[in-house]
């Protein structure tokens, strides 16, 4: 019985090892911890864009990936794109901001 309570041990340890393992990131590969923060981030960059009247909001993408948010889509100006990089950029938890907005 003994020697049963220590497999059973080392198994249920060998077992959290790989969970933790399993959630941590890579090079390429978000953790969970990271993913999530990533889509708070996004959410609040969406946001902020939304909340200012000169941007439409709806042709404006953005995408995060390890606090970096990239903004694609369509602007009328450059002063727009201009104001959503400067708006993303307040944002708590962004490390930079990639512009690949294009002026219609």
């Amino acid at each position: 019985m003994n020697q049963f309570s220590k497999f059973l041990s080392a198994a249920f340890l060998a077992m959290t090892l790989l969970t933790a393992v399993g959630c941590a990131s890579t090079s390429k590969q978000e953790g969970t911890g990271e993913y999530v923060d990533d889509t708070v981030i996004t959410s609040k960059v969406k946001a902020a864009i939304l909340g200012e009247s000169t941007l439409k909001s709806a042709e404006i993408n953005v995408e995060t990936y390890k606090g970096i948010v990239q903004l694609s889509g369509f602007v009328s100006s450059q002063a727009s794109a201009s104001k959503a990089v400067e708006l993303a950029r307040a944002v708590k938890g962004v490390s930079s901001v990639k512009n690949d907005m294009r002026i219609k």
